[in-house]
């Protein structure tokens, strides 16, 4: 998988024209990349401390993300964004890294296979927030499959 994955995102990482990739494209790398996270994660915190674990994951992730930017050549946008993205990006970040503390340490005291699972409610609880909070329609798909991956949380998280 990452022999397939790695050329891609250099592709795009390297040509900011390019629009082959749909959004569900990038989903889907997104939940591959985010499965890998749960496993690598898991192995990696075996003997660190969970919040260490996080501090080493944040500086890489730094260091990957700012070469991106550079290899597409838009470092210079940073000072065109404007105060209210920066504020809401500001605020996903602190999301972001609360999250990662909360899921290595659930990494660090349980079992990968339940802890991803009842992570994964995000997905429900995004769902809901869209329609609550960035006024987007329910849709029949979106609404049945919020319940289902709330149901199958609950069956990983009760179900022994």
């Amino acid at each position: 998988m990452i022999a397939v994955v790695l050329p891609t995102i250099h592709r795009v990482a390297t040509d900011p024209h390019n629009d082959a990739m749909t959004w569900t494209t990038y989903a889907i790398l997104s939940a591959c990349f985010g499965a890998l996270v749960a496993i690598f994660g898991k192995i990696g915190v075996r003997d660190v401390d969970s919040n260490l674990a996080v501090a080493i994951r944040t500086v890489i992730i730094v260091f990957f993300a700012w070469g991106i930017v550079a290899l597409r050549g838009n470092a210079g946008d940073l000072f065109r964004i404007s105060r209210h993205s920066f504020i809401f990006l500001f605020l996903s970040a602190i999301a972001t890294g609360l999250s990662w503390l909360f899921y290595y340490k659930a990494l660090q005291l349980g079992e990968a296979s339940r802890v991803a699972p009842i992570d994964k409610f995000s997905v429900a609880l995004a769902v809901g927030m869209a329609f609550v909070f960035l006024g987007e329609k329910p849709t029949t798909g979106n609404v049945v499959g919020a319940i289902l991956v709330t149901a199958g949380v609950l069956v990983s998280a009760l179900v022994h």
